[in-house]
């Protein structure tokens, strides 16, 4: 249970994406691991991949993929754990890269993040009871937790099927990046796509402990999606 949840929280772009790739400087932050896939083992929700990088084999999880043997993929945000134990294969590996699965020959994981939009965005503040922009529920959790609220933003970054849900990340253009008030995660059952400008309607909750230490302040949890 632990391991899925540490592999859930890496591919909804909870866990920090520590600076190492295959290739990389001492020193040098790195995000992405290419390499030749020399064998696939498929298991529950996830693809385990070893590749032949440029300075040799290393083994590589990403979110289930139909990834061929031969085929050069690029993984993105990685993500480097020692001595990781999969109970599914029954292995342990010494070292093994953890990240999305970047667009080429093979096709895209289920769960993997899109990347972030970073585009100037201005969205207008959603209408009727409970409207809030970004910025007012990021900066007010205490006056708003466990209480309804409408946020209309545009999706910057989306992870479908993580513990069940979909993540959405909304920025409106309010809030500041520096501290983190820009940007609001929404979970929910409903689709979206990258781009997307759309009203969200749930509850926000704060404080909430996902384990292995990490935490967020503040989000809005089981919301509807509308245009």
């Amino acid at each position: 249970m632990k391991i899925l949840l540490t592999l859930c929280l890496l591919f909804a772009g909870l866990l920090p994406a520590t600076s190492w790739a295959a290739g990389a400087p001492a020193g040098q932050a790195a995000t992405t691991v290419t390499g030749e896939v020399l064998e696939v083992k498929d298991v529950d929700s996830y693809t385990y991949l070893l590749l032949k990088t440029q300075d040799g084999e290393t083994w590589a999880a990403v979110g289930a993929a139909a990834v061929k043997k031969g085929a050069k993929v690029t993984i993105e945000n990685v993500s480097v754990m020692k001595n990781f134990e999969s109970k599914s294969l029954k292995k342990t590996f010494p070292t093994i890269v953890f990240g999305n699965l970047a667009s080429s020959g093979a096709a895209a994981p289920a769960g993997a993040a899109k990347a972030v939009d970073s585009s100037p965005i201005m969205v207008p503040k959603a209408t009727g009871a409970n409207a809030r922009t970004v910025a007012e529920v990021m900066t007010k959790p205490g006056a708003l937790k466990d209480k309804p609220v409408q946020v209309r933003g545009k999706v910057v970054k989306y992870n479908a099927g993580i513990m069940g849900k979909n993540w959405i990340h909304l920025r409106d253009g309010t809030g500041s990046a520096a501290d983190g008030t820009d940007d609001i995660l929404v979970t929910t059952v409903a689709a979206a796509k990258l781009g997307d400008v759309l009203t969200a309607s749930g509850v926000v909750h704060t404080d909430k402990d996902f384990g292995s230490g990490y935490a967020y302040k503040v989000l809005i949890e089981d919301a509807t999606l509308r245009p």
